[in-house]
């Protein structure tokens, strides 16, 4: 990790909630039905834990990423992060807010193609109007691993190069909270241990707190906690670091109250 890089005040366990979902819907209109992706979530994200949300397809899994990150904004309910209710906020406000204490790694990247690894790095921070530092760069992409990939284009690195390309790029913005979708779903399995070794490391070392989607109980057994959706409801909690095959059997349970 750069070695510049501080904790967030109360980064410990136990030192305060990064994110408060309260009472959350998220309603969507359709053509006929509207369809209910968050039908009354309560949850709190503290400060220096990794927590894994599971469930089936459908289940509210990416739109509770989405309302819980100020991607979107819920039906009904309160989001805080920061302390702050996202309610109260208009877009600009908010995509500040998001600027501010947010970093987000998807499944398909969102890598430039046409920008060396650095470049991609450095790209959130010329988005703010910020100066990118080229040691602080530099540091971020040493601490995945990728020193020697920093004049690669994405095309010439593998899937794990990219999306340890992609956390370096979150990193940059030293968030308080990183949301991930879904982050080794295209990774083989030697991959996804170093990009999942990472994400622990955010929190043991680091003191932020990672928020990560995923269908994979060997990926969610990295978490402090699991956090478990069946239609659009948190139907069950694992509140402590468990093995995939507990995991699993009380993913299936809760696929079966839907």
């Amino acid at each position: 990790m750069p070695r510049d890089r501080v904790r967030h005040p109360a980064a410990t366990r136990g030192g305060g909630v990064a994110v408060r979902l309260r009472d959350v819907t998220r309603v969507f209109p359709t053509g006929g039905e509207p369809v209910t992706a968050l039908d009354g979530v309560d949850l709190d994200i503290a400060v220096g834990t990794m927590t894994a949300v599971m469930g089936a397809s459908g289940s509210g899994k990416s739109t509770l990423l989405q309302c819980a990150s100020g991607l979107d904004r819920p039906t009904s309910g309160l989001v805080t992060i920061a302390d702050t209710v996202t309610r109260d906020l208009d877009e600009r406000a908010l995509a500040r807010l998001r600027r501010e204490h947010i970093a987000f790694v998807f499944q398909t990247l969102n890598l430039v193609s046409a920008l060396t690894a650095e470049q991609n790095v450095a790209l959130p921070l010329r988005l703010a109007g910020r100066r990118a530092d080229p040691v602080a760069v530099a540091e971020a992409l040493a601490a995945v691993g990728l020193a020697d990939r920093a004049r690669h284009r994405p095309d010439r690195l593998s899937g794990g190069q990219r999306q340890r390309v992609a956390i370096a790029r979150a990193l940059i913005t030293r968030p308080a909270v990183l949301f991930a979708d879904e982050p080794t779903g295209a990774l083989d399995s030697t991959a996804s241990r170093t990009v999942l070794g990472l994400l622990r490391a955010l929190v043991d070392e680091y003191g932020h707190s990672v928020v990560m989607v995923t269908h994979d109980p060997a990926a969610a057994s990295w978490a402090d906690r699991v956090v478990l959706l069946a239609d659009g409801r948190v139907v069950d909690e694992l509140a402590h670091r468990a093995d995939p095959q507990t995991i699993a059997a009380r993913a299936a349970a809760a696929e079966g109250q839907a």
